[in-house]
Parts: structure tokens; C-alpha cells; sequence
């Protein structure tokens, strides 16, 4: 059963949503031991599915008029969509996690920000299927075993209330 962390339930998953977020995104955070706990299931859950899914993709040809001043010619296209299973594990965890925004660089113009985030609609979902799912799948063929994502390491207690602080990680 899982632990109620003295929050009402819409709380409660708002907590785990955006610590979950911000896990993914990040890499590591800093939250209470009794967080961290409930975090790592949930957390664990989402890369599962993405570790699953994620090159469940299909390759089509399409031809396309380009046109160039006058004169028009056919291109053949190949495009690359999500498979079924991979459409469905996207909606899923997109109801799981909240949708984190690119941050712009510092000495990064207006323009080269734009220009680099053109084509990414939902970069958290992008980060986990392209990145931390092929990882995690070499992972677990390397190793012979699945999961196993994060690790929770104790810093000791927090000096205002004495809750005990960690550090949870992706492995």
C-alpha cells in the first residue's frame, strides 16, 4: 500500500508528478526519505514502460512536391512514426509527468534558442524515450535484469524539523 505522506490524494500525486519531473530532467534531487521512497516506484514505473517502447516506430516513404522558384519536382520522403504501443506509452506517461520546458543558455540569443527547440513539442517526453530508455535497455540486457533505476543516498537530517534528507538518483 502506498504511503499517504499526510497529504490529501490530489496532493499527494501532484508531489509525485513534479518530483518525478524533475527527476527525469535533472537527473538527481534532494527531497525527504518518505518522498524518495514513494518517488522510486512511480519513477521506476515510467522508465519501465519507456524502456519497453521506445523503438516501436514505423518507416514510411512519401513523395513530396518541392518546389523551387518555378519549376516543381517530386521528393521521395522518408518519415518515421511512433508505433501503436509507443503512441500509447507516450499519452500514458505524459498523464504522469509534467511538461518541462527547454531552458534558453545563457549567452544563447532569442533566435538560436528558438531555432534549437523548433522541433521538440514535449522535451521531457523526447528526453526520456531518446535518451534514458536506450540506456536503461542496454542496461538490462548487459546486466540479464530489469529495473532498478534509482538509487537513494541518506545525507543525514534536516536541521529545522530532523526529517531525514536524501538524495535520489537515476543509476
Amino acid at each position: 500500500m502506498p504511503g499517504k505522506l499526510g497529504r490529501t490524494s490530489e496532493q499527494r500525486i501532484a508531489i509525485l508528478r513534479n518530483q518525478a519531473s524533475a527527476l527525469l530532467w535533472y537527473g538527481k534531487i534532494e527531497t525527504t526519505k518518505a518522498r524518495a521512497k514513494e518517488l522510486r516506484s512511480y519513477v521506476e514505473k515510467i522508465i519501465t514502460t519507456a524502456v519497453n517502447t521506445y523503438d516501436d516506430t514505423i518507416e514510411s516513404t512519401k513523395v513530396v512536391t518541392e518546389t523551387t522558384g518555378k519549376k516543381e519536382r517530386e521528393v521521395t520522403v522518408t518519415v518515421v512514426k511512433d508505433g501503436a504501443k509507443k503512441l500509447a506509452a507516450r499519452r500514458k506517461i505524459m498523464s504522469k509527468l509534467y511538461d518541462l520546458q527547454e531552458i534558453k543558455g545563457f549567452n544563447e540569443s532569442k533566435s538560436a534558442y528558438k531555432e534549437r527547440t523548433k522541433d521538440v513539442a514535449h522535451p521531457l517526453i523526447e528526453k526520456l524515450f531518446n535518451e534514458i530508455a536506450p540506456k536503461y535497455a542496454q542496461r538490462n540486457d548487459e546486466k540479464n535484469c530489469a529495473g532498478g533505476y534509482t538509487r537513494i543516498l541518506s545525507l543525514g537530517n534536516r536541521r529545522g524539523d530532523a526529517a531525514e534528507q536524501v538524495i535520489i538518483e537515476l543509476v
